[in-house]
């Protein structure tokens, strides 16, 4: 009875697509969130789904912008109280090409996550921000999961159609530039 038994949990555990995921664990301040996010949107080839609360890191932001250049198709969906927000990045997202959207459903947009080439899924409390990096206590999770990250990229197609272009006022479209 005992063999059949262990013979069954070894076949789960061989079985088990969670067993196969790679999942990493980052900690901020300086404990690597920053440099994750940039790796991954360095490896992407084919598209970067991003949900993030706020953009204000300069660095994450040219990344993003790179891999556009690349030709990754790059869609950014971001709380529509970033629309005029001094230190957000979608001004300069926008001027460099990206699409980005804006959160007009009810509440803020709070989610923090990207799905990239549908292999990999970067959440967690983690916001790409400089205070972020540099002195919140925040968290990052890569998973490296295609199942995982399928539910995830369903959200975003979700988020997505409940989004809209923002309105911008003449000073700031006169400013677009100015956010790099």
């Amino acid at each position: 009875m005992m063999k059949y038994f262990l013979s069954g949990l070894i076949f789960f555990f061989v079985c088990s697509p969670s067993v196969y995921a790679g999942t990493e664990v980052y900690f901020s301040p300086n404990g690597g969130c920053q440099a994750a996010v940039l790796s991954e949107i360095g490896k992407a080839s084919k598209s970067i789904d991003i949900a993030m609360y706020s953009i204000t890191s300069r660095e994450i932001a040219q990344a993003v912008v790179k891999a556009k250049e690349r030709k990754v198709s790059v869609r950014i969906v971001l709380d529509r109280s970033q629309i005029n927000e001094h230190f957000s990045k979608s001004k300069y997202l926008i001027s460099k090409g990206l699409d980005v959207k804006f959160h007009i459903g009810p509440g803020l947009m709070h989610d923090k996550f990207a799905v990239i080439d549908g292999r990999a899924l970067l959440t967690g409390s983690f916001n790409w921000t400089a205070s972020a990096e540099k002195k919140n206590a925040e968290n990052l999770l890569l998973i490296k999961d295609r199942s995982i990250a399928g539910k995830y990229a369903k959200e975003f197609k979700h988020l997505w159609s409940q989004s809209g272009q923002g309105e911008f006022n003449a000073k700031t479209k006169e400013s677009k530039g100015a956010e790099e």
